[in-house]
C-alpha cells in the first residue's frame, strides 16, 4: 500500500510557483538546513552533478529549506544548480513532512530541518525516505533508488 506524499505549493527559484500536484513525474525532494554551508552546499553539488542522470530517467529534483528566495538564488547561481530552490520560511512543508528536529548547537537546543531526502513517484506516491540524512554519496543512493521505480 503506497502512501500519497503531502501535497504543497511554495516560493521557487525562477520567480515560480512549484505545486507537488501538477508535476506529474518521478521527484527527489531533498530538505536541507540551510544555504551555503559546507555540508548544504555538498549536497546541493551532488545532486547537481548527477542532474543528468535523474534527467534521463524523466525524474526532477527540488531542494527546500528555510532560507529566503533571493538566498537561494544566490545560492542556485553561484553552484549553477539546474533544479530549483524552494523557500519554506514559514516551515509549512517541513511540518507536513516531519522534517523539523531540536538540534544541539554549539550547546545550545535550536529548532532545525533534520537533512532528509523523499522520493515521490510521477502519481504523487511516496515511495522512499531518507532521515538524517549522512551526506557523502547520497545523491547516488538516491539515484539508484530511482532508477529501480
Amino acid at each position: 500500500m503506497l502512501n500519497a506524499a503531502p501535497d504543497f505549493e511554495l516560493e521557487s527559484t525562477g520567480n515560480k510557483k512549484f505545486r507537488l500536484a501538477t508535476l506529474g513525474k518521478n521527484l527527489v525532494i531533498y530538505f536541507y538546513p540551510k544555504d551555503d554551508t559546507p555540508g548544504c552546499t555538498d549536497e546541493s553539488l551532488q545532486f547537481r552533478d548527477l542532474y543528468a542522470e535523474f534527467s534521463k530517467i524523466g525524474c526532477e529534483i527540488i531542494g527546500i529549506s528555510r532560507d529566503s528566495i533571493k538566498s537561494h538564488e544566490k545560492f542556485k547561481e553561484k553552484l549553477s544548480l539546474p533544479f530549483d530552490l524552494l523557500s519554506d520560511s514559514e516551515e509549512t512543508v517541513c511540518e507536513l513532512y516531519n522534517v523539523i528536529k531540536m538540534k544541539n548547537m554549539y550547546g545550545k537546543q535550536v529548532r532545525g530541518i533534520e537533512r532528509s531526502t523523499f522520493v515521490v513517484d510521477k502519481e504523487g506516491n511516496l515511495r522512499k525516505e531518507w532521515r538524517g540524512v549522512k551526506v557523502p554519496n547520497h545523491a547516488a543512493e538516491v539515484l539508484s533508488f530511482v532508477k529501480e521505480l
